[in-house]
């Protein structure tokens, strides 16, 4: 059976998936991620800085020596926001070529929202009712709006965790008035997708990625059940759970929530922030269906890569 890899070069986390393709799809036989953080300290410069570009090479070195060690067929990465609005970020992909034989395919916020999209419909049944989907990524956060059959609507914005968190810098821990200013910039950013969703009377939001994994493992911790809830490629919240650990999260300081059981040391920061924006467009559009996908991007591309490797760049090992 033929194997594939996928490299996803995120702003916060470097992800890698290793499947083997056969005749009902893909199974996955291992994934990864590393917190490079690559926007730390640069993401509102759109500048990638020397610590940070050095973490991103080690960390595909790391990723290609895995591929190896599975004995991958050929693999595909991809890059989103933070090397894409970067001025550094062409050089970043010519390292990672000359020095690693790995070919990034940077990708716009159309392309990844699509395979968002495309890597969601995997793991969620979204039936004939239209969903928003949200990704809130580390440079950028992509907005959906679909059903099972197709997209109606899709956007990409600069309004990633790492972004807002180095342009806000709110106190620790955050404020009535940091949040104030911040949903005064969601409202001010978000005028179409509010416009979009109230036309198709969107009443559900499917998040994928990072911050959804996290709040979603942290109610399952502080519930006694810190099982693997991505075994079951979907987790829908009871929302007294959520606005539980919400709170619980706005009112902790950085300091406090390093400890808490769910949350891992990469997001203790930016936790908040995407904490604000998931209560600001529930409240704003009155949604009480919330969701969390284990597939995203990476699961999108592989459907790519089995219907059309055509169009993707990719690195034979």
């Amino acid at each position: 059976m033929k194997k594939i890899g996928i490299i996803d070069l995120g702003t916060n986390t470097f992800n890698l998936l290793v499947a083997e393709l056969n005749c009902e799809g893909y199974t996955i036989l291992h994934k990864n991620k590393i917190p490079v953080k690559l926007g730390e300290g640069g993401i509102t410069k759109d500048y990638i800085t020397p610590d940070a570009y050095q973490r991103g090479l080690n960390a595909l070195q790391d990723y290609k020596n895995t591929l190896n060690e599975y004995g991958v067929d050929e693999f595909y990465a991809v890059a989103t926001s933070a090397i894409r609005s970067a001025d550094n970020g062409v050089q970043f992909v010519n390292d990672a070529k000359s020095q690693m034989g790995i070919h990034i395919h940077v990708i716009n916020g159309d392309q990844e929202a699509d395979l968002i999209y495309k890597g969601v419909k995997q793991s969620i049944s979204l039936e004939e009712k239209p969903k928003l989907i949200i990704d809130i990524g580390g440079g950028s956060t992509e907005f959906i709006i679909a059903n099972n059959k197709q997209s109606f609507w899709r956007k990409s914005y600069q309004l990633g965790a790492a972004r807002l968190l180095e342009a806000f810098q709110p106190k620790d821990p955050i404020t009535s008035e940091d949040v104030n200013a911040l949903e005064l910039h969601f409202e001010n950013s978000l005028q179409e997708m509010f416009e979009m969703t109230e036309a198709y009377e969107v009443n559900c939001l499917i998040g994928s990625s990072g911050s959804f994994d996290t709040l979603a493992e942290m109610i399952c911790c502080k519930n006694g059940a810190p099982i693997n809830w991505k075994k079951n490629k979907y987790y829908k919240f009871d929302m007294h759970d959520y606005n539980q650990i919400q709170r619980i999260i706005n009112q902790s300081t950085f300091a406090e929530r390093l400890k808490m059981e769910g949350l891992i040391p990469m997001r203790a920061d930016m936790i908040v922030i995407c904490i604000v924006m998931i209560n600001y467009i529930l409240n704003r559009l009155t949604i009480h269906d919330l969701r969390a996908s284990s597939y995203a991007l990476k699961e999108g591309l592989i459907n790519e890569i089995i219907i059309n490797s055509t169009q993707w760049q990719k690195s034979l090992l």
